[in-house]
């Protein structure tokens, strides 16, 4: 019977993992705002955007863990690719701190339900990060956790989470997403997480 201390370390632990690759300001998210900050089709969006990721972390988790019984030198592999992606991504995001920008929600976006989840779906499915960060990144960090389900449950929750707050509170942040400070902000913390996220990569490497 697995320890409830045990069981909260993995969902927060996955939680954690998710909201790190998933808070950027990238195509979906922005899409996602934007949505948000017209009301079109929200609910739609955000169901579309979370189950996704629930469907891809989920693959992630249960392909790798075959290939951990397999082949465990693949999942070495996979880490320290995971860790140069990461560091990548901290790169970019330190960059992007230091040369702030603001989101554009104004641009004309699809009027109809179907081309909006349309779009949804194209931005979640043809971006190749989300496979590198769902499927195998998230994927290979859960292999770590002695409850690696409950780890992806965890990192469904942030998806989750995050999309419903991006969407449903969009008007509310519209005044400070406005401002190239807050995005300067957040990069910033992303960025040191993300560093922190490689190095525990490494060192269970």
């Amino acid at each position: 019977m697995p320890s409830v201390e045990s069981v909260l370390t993995s969902v927060l632990a996955g939680f954690l993992a998710s909201a790190v690759l998933i808070i950027a300001i990238g195509a979906q998210n922005a899409f996602v705002l934007r949505q948000g900050l017209r009301r079109e089709h929200v609910i739609a969006v955000v169901a579309v955007c979370a189950l996704s990721d629930l469907m891809l972390i989920l693959a992630g988790i249960g392909g790798l863990g075959a290939v951990v019984t397999a082949r465990p030198d693949t999942v070495t592999v996979i880490r320290w690719v995971g860790a140069a992606f990461l560091m990548a991504y901290a790169v970019l995001a330190a960059r992007r701190a230091m040369r702030p920008t603001r989101l554009n929600p104004a641009e004309r976006a699809p009027a109809t339900l179907g081309a909006t989840v349309l779009t949804c779906l194209a931005l979640t499915y043809l971006n190749p990060h989300v496979y590198l960060d769902t499927v195998l990144l998230l994927g290979s960090i859960a292999q770590r956790h002695p409850h690696r389900w409950l780890f992806g449950i965890g990192a469904a929750a942030a998806s989750l989470v995050w999309f419903t707050a991006l969407g449903l509170g969009a008007h509310r942040l519209a005044p400070l997403l406005a401002k190239p400070t807050a995005w300067r902000v957040l990069d910033g913390v992303i960025s040191l997480v993300m560093v922190g996220v490689a190095a525990s990569l490494l060192i269970g490497a």
